[in-house]
């Protein structure tokens, strides 16, 4: 955050307008200006650091269209407190602080149960109300988390993939020496490789149709990559105690359970599109080898945002979850609009793409 800037959060709340990328059709993002966002009590004001693009954005912005338009979409996202409501006492001007995306109402059975992903009544940034393809986004205090010491704002704006995978692994039975396949080598997928190997698996498959997507898993930690169904099935032996799929890809689903092991565990992250049908023999695989297969849905615990969060923040600043190898794209906000085109017709190669908001923004 500049002096500048600091200077003018410390007066108060800004005005005026800040640049967005907004969503006004499917397909049709204009990169305009539009008015900085008034917090209210309990709210921080943040200027954004980085953004990332998130698979659902794809779909979203260009052929599933979100709760309503126009709309700023973006949801992974860091930046800096410019302003801060009198209220609020846990946050400064300046502090850095990464967004948990859903707004949960803390009001539900399911909130009060601390199983805040399952909110009954939910708000979410970029998808029901404004998100982060834009300089400034307010934020309610209590969906900010304060930023250790010495993280990167690119690393912040990457938590929520971290902690989606992190949740779907703590599904598992995961422990030392566990045999785990990690189905879908994107962001999510890469960070999943990285818990396993944290939590101590010795043997780790990933799989992806990409080469340079094995690639990289083979950085994040994969000890084998396999880039179609009979390469993983070779490696699978008697199977795998624990498979994360990420894909969202039906064919892709039918391989996780297919890779199962005895009393494995199979926890299911990515969102298909189309429908999912197990075949007669993938079907017998899982009921004969009572396999438990698990639903992971975003990536919240209690206390809000969960552990997920906060060990993901703790071990991205520290270094034990590396992340900049995944980063492929960093961009303006003047490349929203031609990004998700390319991105929604598969014509550009990418892994985590950051949009940078407050980077030459006039």
């Amino acid at each position: 955050m500049t002096d500048e800037l600091l200077d003018t959060a410390t007066a108060g709340p800004l005005t005026g307008d800040m640049t967005a990328a907004v969503l006004h059709a499917l397909g049709d993002v204009r990169v305009e200006k539009v008015p900085i966002p008034t917090p209210g009590a309990g709210d921080l004001l943040v200027e954004v650091a980085a953004c990332g693009v998130c698979g659902s954005d794809i779909p979203r912005m260009n052929f599933s269209a979100p709760y309503n338009m126009p709309l700023i979409c973006g949801h992974e996202f860091s930046g800096h407190v410019v302003f801060a409501a009198d209220d609020v006492e846990d946050f400064a001007v300046g502090d850095l602080v990464s967004v948990p995306p859903l707004l949960p109402c803390r009001k539900c059975d399911s909130c009060l149960e601390g199983h805040f992903s399952l909110c009954e009544d939910y708000d979410y940034f970029g998808s029901r109300r404004d998100g982060a393809y834009a300089q400034y986004v307010v934020v309610p205090a209590n969906n900010a988390l304060l930023m250790p010491g010495g993280i990167d704002p690119r690393a912040a704006a990457m938590i929520d993939p971290a902690a989606i995978a992190l949740h779907a692994v703590l599904k598992t039975k995961i422990t030392v020496g566990s045999r785990v396949a990690v189905i879908g080598a994107g962001p999510i997928g890469l960070f999943a490789v990285q818990w396993a190997r944290l939590m101590g698996a010795t043997d780790i498959l990933a799989v992806d149709v990409n080469e340079q997507k094995a690639e990289m898993a083979r950085e994040a930690g994969a000890t084998h990559t396999a880039t179609n169904d009979d390469e993983a099935k070779a490696h699978a032996g008697k199977g795998y105690d624990v498979i994360i799929e990420s894909a969202g890809v039906p064919e892709t689903i039918a391989l996780a359970v297919a890779l199962s092991a005895r009393h494995g565990d199979a926890a299911f992250i990515g969102i298909p599109h189309r429908p999912v049908e197990l075949d007669k023999a993938a079907f017998s695989h899982f009921l004969r080898n009572e396999v438990s297969l698990h639903g992971s849905w975003n990536s919240f615990s209690a206390p809000f945002p969960g552990r997920e969060w906060t060990e993901s923040a703790e071990k991205l600043a520290n270094g034990e979850l590396k992340w900049e190898f995944m980063i492929t794209h960093e961009l303006g906000l003047d490349a929203v609009p031609e990004t998700m085109k390319a991105l929604a017709e598969r014509s550009i190669f990418s892994s985590k793409v950051l949009f940078f908001p407050n980077r030459n923004a006039g």
